[in-house]
């Protein structure tokens, strides 16, 4: 299974950006994530989208971010508006491949995990 992220990079504070994950390897995906790591900082969870769509986000991007996902070559998206400084670090896709309850804060279960993007916002 491969993830691999784009759609990162710079952006002034109050911008958007839309990350973008494709997968392949993989006939069912069940829990897609997003993750992100800060310099020095522990990685966080930021949204989770099941397989029946049900999408949920810790609360540092509730409101301003929103997680989607499709059937296509890139199945999972993470729109990113009205960014701030604090939102920089880097992004992960991952997938949890099997069903059931699916949150930001289970990044443990999660298996598969992309190589990561910069997103730098700056001030």
């Amino acid at each position: 299974v491969q993830l691999v992220e784009s759609g990162g990079g710079e952006v002034q504070a109050g911008g958007s950006l839309k990350l973008s994950c494709a997968v392949s390897g993989y006939t069912r995906l069940w829990c897609m994530g997003w993750f992100r790591q800060a310099p020095g900082e522990e990685r966080e969870g930021v949204a989770t989208v099941d397989s029946d769509g049900m999408a949920r986000y810790e609360d540092s991007g509730k409101g301003r971010f929103t997680i989607s996902r499709d059937s296509a070559e890139n199945p999972l998206y993470l729109q990113m508006n009205s960014l701030k400084p604090e939102d920089s670090g880097i992004y992960y896709c991952a997938h949890r491949p099997w069903p059931g309850y699916c949150s930001p804060d289970q990044d443990r279960e999660f298996s598969y995990w992309g190589q990561g993007i910069q997103v730098t916002v700056s001030s």
